[in-house]
C-alpha cells in the first residue's frame, strides 16, 4: 500500500464493500461488482480506478496453495537485527528465494518472516545459511508452522467496520 492512502481520506461504506468483495475475488467483472454494492456500473468503474490511484487497491492476484506448488513445509523466522538500518535488511531479506512475507514489529523482535520450501533441507539450508549469514542479522529463532486455519483478509473486516 502507497504511503499516501494511509493518510489519505477514510473510506465511505460503498468502497469498503468493493474491497471486501473484490478481496473475495478479485476477478469480479465491473458489472458484477456494481450489482453486489448496489451501484451503477459508471460508479463502480470510477470508484474502482479511485481506490487503484489512492493506493487502497495495488494489485490483482490469484491466492497460491503452497502444498500444491510443492513447498510443503513453513517456518516462521523471527530475527533480530544490529546496526544497520532495518529497511534495507527487510528488502534485502525479502528478495531472498523461499522468503514469502517481512514483517517489522515492535517488542524484543524486529523482524518476522514467512519462509515456505519444498523440503526440510531446503527450509534449513535458506535459515541457515541465506538468513543467517547476512550482514546485520544478530539472530534468528525458527518456528515450523504444523497447520494454517484462514482467518478474515483485512480487506473483508471492513465488512464489520462500526460507527
Amino acid at each position: 500500500m502507497t504511503e499516501h492512502a494511509h493518510r489519505g481520506e477514510p473510506l465511505d461504506p460503498i468502497d469498503r464493500r468493493i474491497v471486501a468483495e473484490l478481496s473475495r475475488d478479485g476477478r469480479l467483472s465491473v458489472r458484477t461488482l456494481a450489482e453486489r454494492v448496489h451501484i451503477s456500473r459508471t460508479a463502480a468503474h470510477n470508484r474502482l480506478l479511485h481506490l487503484q490511484q489512492r493506493g487502497v487497491i495495488t494489485g490483482f492476484g490469484a491466492q497460491i496453495d503452497r502444498r500444491a506448488i510443492g513447498l510443503s513445509i513453513s517456518a516462521l523466522v523471527v530475527v533480530r537485527v544490529g546496526d544497520v538500518p532495518w529497511e534495507g535488511l527487510a528488502r534485502t531479506l525479502a528478495a531472498l528465494p523461499f522468503v514469502e512475507k517481512v514483517q517489522a514489529v515492535s517488542g524484543d523482535l524486529d523482524l518476522i518472516l514467512t519462509v515456505s520450501a519444498p523440503d526440510h533441507e531446503q527450509l534449513s539450508q535458506a535459515i541457515l545459511r541465506d538468513i543467517q549469514e547476512l550482514p546485520g542479522v544478530v539472530s534468528t529463532r525458527s518456528h515450523l508452522i504444523l497447520a494454517e486455519v484462514p482467518g478474515r483478509p483485512p480487506a473483508q473486516a471492513l465488512d464489520v467496520w462500526r460507527k
